[in-house]
C-alpha cells in the first residue's frame, strides 16, 4: 500500500559492486528540501558515512546516497577522501539536474547538502570510482514513488543478506489531508539495539521541523528498533532516518500537539512493523520469538533480562530445536545480573506455565509444550512479582543456516 511522498524522488541501479549486475546504489533526492533526523550505533568504530553525517551540521538535506557491499568502515583515508569525492561528484550531477528541470536557474546543490550510508563488508577499499561512474545513470533514473514496485527495488537496492525487501506504510488524516508515512530497512545479521540496528529510512510528507523529529525517533526506536537481537552484535554502520519533505503543513506543533501524538503513535507502528520484519528475515531464522518480562524493578531492569534471554545461544539453539528446555531460560533470567526472587518468579511458554514458586509447575505438560514449539511464532513470558517495570523484545532462533550464512559471507 506504499504511496507516493510528495517532494521525494528516489532511483536504484548496479554499480556492479556484487559483480553480478544486482542493483547496490540507491538515491533519495528532495527536489525541495527536507528536513531530517537520525539515530546512529554507539560502536565506538564507525562508517565514514556516518562521519560524514555527523560533521554535516545541516537541518536541511537535498539528497541520501545508499551503497551496499561495502561498509566503507575501517577504511582510513582511502575511505574519507572517497566519501569526498563522491559528494563532490553527486552534488554536480544533481546541480546539474536541477539546472534542467529550472530552466537554467538553479541552486547549487553542495556537498554538505547530502547525507550517505553505507553497509556490507568491513575493511575493505570504498569502490568510489564504480559509484561515481554510476551517478549520471543514477540521477537520470530518479523518479517520484508512483508505485509499490518503485518502493521494493529500492528496498531491494539496500540489502546485504536479507532475503526479502522491507517496507512498511502508515497514514493519518489531519483535516482535510492525509499524511503519508513510507519507510524502508534492511537487517538480517549483526543486529543488536543502541540507538538504531540496521540501516532504516523512514520519509512523510508532514511539515515537521528537524529538531521536533528528533525526538519522535529517539521516541519511536526505543521499544522498535531497540528492542530486537538478532545475533547480539551491534554494527557499525547503524543507521536510522526520518525526512520530512515539507509538502503538508501542519503547524509548528510540540510533542503535546494532538495532531504530533497521532504522528507519533503512526511512527512507532510502523518501526515496530519494519523492526520485526528484521528478525523474521534474521539470518537463517525459522522462528520468531517475544520475550516478555513483566514486573520486574524497573524497566532497565527488565530490558536487561529479556536481553538476557534473547541473546543465549542456547536459548535459541533451544527453540531452532522446538524443546522446550525452560531450565535456560532461568540460565537467561539469573545471568542478567538483576534483582531476582526464585520464590516469586513465574515463567510461561505460550500459555504454559513452567515454572512458580522456585521450581517446575505442578500444570507442567511436556507433550502439550513440544506441540507449542512447532509454532513460527513463539512466546517466553517472565513475571517477576517485584515492581512495575515492563519490557518487550524481540529476537529468533539459532540455526545451522546462519553459521553457513556467516562462514561463507566474503565468498
Amino acid at each position: 500500500n506504499l504511496k507516493q511522498i510528495k517532494g521525494l524522488e528516489m532511483s536504484s541501479v548496479s554499480a556492479d559492486l556484487y559483480n553480478d549486475g544486482r542493483d547496490d546504489l540507491s538515491l533519495f533526492y528532495f527536489k525541495n528540501g527536507a528536513n531530517y533526523a537520525s539515530v546512529t550505533t554507539t560502536n565506538s568504530i564507525v562508517s565514514e558515512s556516518i562521519n560524514w553525517n555527523n560533521n554535516s551540521h545541516k537541518k536541511s538535506i537535498k539528497g541520501l546516497l545508499v551503497n551496499t557491499k561495502n561498509a566503507n568502515t575501517f577504511t582510513g583515508k582511502q575511505g574519507k577522501e572517497s566519501l569526498d569525492f563522491v559528494a563532490k561528484n553527486l552534488s554536480r550531477v544533481l546541480t546539474l539536474k536541477e539546472s534542467k528541470s529550472k530552466n537554467g536557474t538553479s541552486e547549487t546543490v553542495k556537498m554538505k547538502d547530502l547525507l550517505f550510508a553505507s553497509t556490507g563488508v568491513i575493511g575493505e577499499k570504498f569502490p568510489a570510482e564504480n559509484i561515481v561512474n554510476s551517478l549520471s545513470n543514477l540521477v537520470d533514473k530518479l523518479k517520484g514513488n508512483y508505485n509499490k514496485l518503485l518502493w521494493v527495488k529500492v528496498a531491494s537496492a539496500i540489502m546485504t543478506t536479507d532475503t526479502k525487501p522491507k517496507l512498511a506504510y502508515e497514514e493519518i488524516v489531519f483535516g482535510d489531508e492525509l499524511i503519508k508515512i513510507c519507510g524502508i530497512a534492511k537487517g538480517s545479521g549483526m543486529i543488536s539495539p543502541n540507538l538504531a540496528t540496521m540501516l532504516s529510512f523512514i520519509f512523510t510528507d508532514a511539515d515537521i521541523n528537524s529538531n521536533l523529529l528528533k525526538s519522535l525517533l529517539k521516541r519511536a526506536v526505543a521499544n522498535t528498533f531497540n528492542a530486537i537481537t538478532v545475533d547480539s552484535d551491534q554494527s557499525t554502520n547503524d543507521m536510522v532516518s526520518i525526512f520530512s519533505t515539507r509538502e503538508v503543513k501542519v503547524g509548528q506543533g510540540s510533542l503535546t500537539d494532538p495532531f504530533i501524538q497521532k504522528f507519533e503513535l503512526a511512527l512507532k507502528k510502523l518501526c515496530l512493523n519494519l523492526a520485526k520484519q528484521v528478525v523474521v528475515d534474521g539470518e537463517g531464522a525459522k522462528k520468531f520469538l517475544t520475550i516478555k518480562v513483566i514486573n520486574s524493578k524497573s524497566l532497565t531492569s527488565a530490558k536487561n533480562i529479556a536481553f538476557s534471554i534473547a541473546n543465549s545461544p542456547l536459548v535459541k539453539t533451544a527453540v531452532a530445536g522446538e524443546d522446550p528446555n525452560w531450565g535456560r531460560i532461568v540460565m537467561g533470567i539469573g545471568k542478567s545480573g538483576e534483582e531476582i526472587d526464585p520464590k516469586k518468579l513465574k515463567i510461561k511458554i505460550g500459555e504454559f506455565i513452567v515454572a512458580e514458586g522456585g521450581k517446575i509447575s505442578e500444570s507442567y505438560n511436556e507433550e502439550k509444550l513440544k506441540e507449542y514449539m512447532k509454532w513460527d511464532d513463539l512466546l517466553i513470558n517472565v513475571n517477576l512479582k517485584l515492581g512495575q517495570g515492563n519490557f518487550e523484545c524481540y529476537t529468533c532462533d539459532l540455526t545451522n543456516e546462519y553459521i553457513n550464512i556467516n562462514a561463507d559471507y566474503r565468498n
